[in-house]
């Protein structure tokens, strides 16, 4: 029985008839190294690599919807202790630079201050909530890259071309693929998500996640 429930790690992906049959239906964590390098999000998105600078560019001041937590650096699932706040993906990403500068080189997914990346126009908009936040407290979490459900939602679809859909899921309905994105080290509560996930990390690392992961 513990043998059955052990984590499985591969170095490539398997095909989607040996996904379905000896991974998914086993409905226990598998991680896949390095089965996504060959997406142009690794080298792009990278921090190191003037990544955030890319995604300001591709994104610019779109609205995304970022949480606020009260709990961070660990986040719990019980949203009370979130604050969902809109403001532009180019004010998230400024917070990303400053600590990046301020703080260290933790920012998961060229430095300006962030006095320089916070504008008047970025106040108006109502988040002037962030500018006195710790920058460690603030995510973004499920941000549509695709939305097949809602189309409307669908917020990042400038970012889809830098992705490739896995092999093992092309015969599958995708519902979504959603952007998470951190600005510091977190720790999350352990859950249980009532989808099947396939969690690729794009820059960063993650560990002790219970769904399926590529890296």
């Amino acid at each position: 029985m513990e043998d059955s429930l052990r984590l499985q790690s591969f170095d490539q992906f398997p095909s989607a008839a040996q996904f379905a049959s000896q991974i998914e239906s086993r409905n226990v964590p598998a991680v896949f190294v390095g089965c996504v390098k060959g997406w142009k999000a690794v080298s792009k998105w990278n921090p190191s690599n003037g990544g955030l600078g890319y995604l300001e560019e591709r994104v610019g001041s779109f609205m995304v919807e970022a949480m606020l937590s009260q709990t961070a650096p660990v986040f719990y699932g019980d949203l009370r202790s979130h604050e969902r706040v809109p403001l532009p993906f180019s004010t998230f990403i400024g917070f990303c630079k400053w600590h990046r500068q301020n703080v260290g080189n933790s920012c998961s997914i060229n430095s300006n201050s962030l006095g320089h990346q916070l504008g008047e126009s970025d106040t108006e908009q109502g988040c002037s909530t962030f500018v006195d936040a710790a920058p460690k407290q603030i995510y973004l979490a499920q941000i549509p890259i695709i939305n097949a459900e809602n189309e409307e939602r669908v917020q990042l679809e400038t970012l889809q071309e830098d992705i490739q859909l896995p092999a093992i899921l092309e015969e599958k309905n995708l519902s979504s693929i959603n952007l998470w994105m951190n600005i510091a080290q977190a720790r999350s509560s352990a859950h249980y998500d009532p989808h099947h996930n396939l969690l690729c990390i794009v820059t960063g690392r993650k560990q002790g996640e219970s769904s399926v992961f590529a890296n």
